[in-house]
């Protein structure tokens, strides 16, 4: 990846003052390690009249894969040659804007200690970026950069030069002039809009990417006519972090406008006021429930069949009573998505070997999972087709065998009590089936004498007189030979 920054100077004001604003000598290269690869910087001119800085970072695409997803901790990777075969080490990306934060990170917040009346300076500046992907073409590229003072060319780059019928790439050849910027304001620009232009990034965009947003935007992203997108792709479309981002700029602008601090708008709830209280989601009480009941078995080492994008494993990694823990379901984006969710490429060597992802069906028997103190069923069952429920009896009940199984499903009986939830729907679209208290009783009760275990019954969520709980919860524990022939010879006599 490549980027070059531009100035001119006066007599008054040498344009090898962009040196000094940067913190790197216009005399020599430097070299700079980072997680990915490294960066140089250089200037390929360097006088009076003109100064050019360049910032080149090499791409270390093997050392890219091994920080990822496919370390060998429960990752689920991407197509094992889409991982070395990519544009990554040539188009500009979040790569390159992380690479600015961090070389040149002193002149991204204004300082300069040897000089620091430079920083506040305007400068005539030009930016270009020889390979810079550009997910809305050349027209978006204009929409971001010319309403903060840019004067914008994006020459689209052919697919091949030589069969020009082929048409363009998504990649633009981008030169960015302005007569009257702070060179820190235009870092920051950069630093926002090449993620945003990519429409990509290459980490796992967590809650202290909005401070970084708001940080970076100060004084240009409240009011731009841009704002809601470059928000929704900088935050990769998270929709929770992008509504608080939003709110949050939302009081920046009314704050700007009224001419007062943030804090004096955001007062509508006084410290000590009174609100009321939410109640706690279902799946919240679903979890801890699950977790209580694991707590009260003393498992160590547990199972997550169906484990979807990770949620109860989140939960359970948190407590340290649970030294092992497996989540297996029969899909690669769910796993995706649930290695995303616990940053299993950013977690601890300690942490990540409590924790492993498998990909794996309930239908089949699996060796995989035999030997683990206890399993959960949490919102599965009712997602097979009726037919195959006896062969994910047998693969979890048969043949692994946990110590404590536990099994939640929805009571159909509660769904009168869904407002939005139409008469005679179940509650998701792919619930194959939804079963009565009864029903649930009558299924797990012959599920415990077929494969010699116990079963109590929980409710979970509010217990409703009238039609239950919204959840039903079934605890398996074995039973032990010796009891199991005295049954039977109870049965016999």
């Amino acid at each position: 990846m490549f980027l070059m920054i531009s100035t001119t100077g006066v007599p008054e004001r040498p344009a090898t003052d962009l040196g000094f604003l940067l913190h790197k000598h216009p005399g020599k290269a430097q070299a700079f390690s980072t997680s990915y690869g490294t960066a140089h910087v250089l200037y390929p001119e360097a006088d009076a009249e003109r100064c050019t800085a360049a910032l080149l970072l090499e791409v270390d695409a093997v050392a890219l894969v091994r920080r990822g997803r496919g370390k060998g901790r429960g990752g689920a990777p991407d197509a094992a040659l889409a991982q070395y075969v990519n544009d990554r080490p040539y188009a500009a990306s979040s790569l390159l804007a992380v690479a600015l934060s961090a070389v040149f990170s002193s002149a991204m917040r204004g300082v300069c200690k040897a000089r620091p009346e430079l920083p506040g300076q305007l400068l005539p500046l030009c930016i270009e970026i020889p390979a810079l992907p550009a997910r809305g073409g050349p027209a978006l590229v204009g929409r971001l950069f010319e309403p903060l003072g840019w004067t914008v060319t994006a020459e689209p780059v052919p697919l091949d030069t030589e069969f020009p019928q082929w048409g363009d790439s998504r990649y633009v050849r981008l030169v960015l002039e302005a007569d009257t910027l702070t060179l820190a304001e235009a870092l920051r620009h950069l630093y926002v809009l090449l993620p945003v232009l990519d429409d990509a990034k290459h980490y796992w965009v967590a809650s202290d990417e909005v401070d970084k947003l708001l940080r970076a935007g100060e004084g240009w992203l409240p009011g731009h006519p841009e704002q809601k997108l470059i928000t929704s792709r900088y935050l990769t479309r998270r929709w929770s972090l992008t509504r608080e981002a939003m709110e949050r700029l939302e009081l920046v602008r009314l704050a700007e406008a009224d001419d007062s601090e943030v804090e004096e708008i955001d007062n509508a709830v006084g410290e000590d006021s009174e609100s009321e209280e939410k109640p706690t989601p279902l799946a919240v009480q679903r979890r801890d429930a699950i977790v209580a009941a694991l707590r009260a078995s003393g498992a160590a080492r547990v199972l997550d069949l169906g484990c979807g994008q990770g949620q109860l494993v989140q939960e359970l990694l948190r407590n340290p009573a649970f030294t092992e823990i497996v989540g297996l379901d029969v899909s690669m984006r769910a796993l995706t998505s649930a290695s995303r969710r616990l940053k299993l490429d950013r977690m601890g060597e300690r942490q990540a070997a409590r924790v492993k992802l498998l990909q794996g069906s309930l239908s089949y028997t699996d060796k995989r999972l035999q030997g683990y103190d206890a399993a959960v069923l949490s919102e599965v069952i009712e997602h097979l087709d009726l037919p195959r429920l006896p062969a994910l009896e047998y693969a979890v009940f048969g043949a692994a065998r946990p110590r404590t199984v536990l099994v939640t499903t929805p009571n159909v009986e509660y769904n009168v009590r869904w407002e939005s939830l139409p008469a005679g729907h179940v509650r998701h679209g792919d619930h194959r089936f939804e079963w009565t208290c009864e029903e649930f009783r009558g299924w797990a009760a012959g599920v415990a004498e077929q494969y010699g275990y116990e079963v109590e019954f929980a409710p979970v969520g509010p217990d409703d007189p009238e039609v239950g709980p919204p959840t039903q919860m079934a605890v398996f524990v074995t039973v032990d030979k010796k009891t199991m022939d005295k049954k039977e010879e109870v049965k016999a006599a």
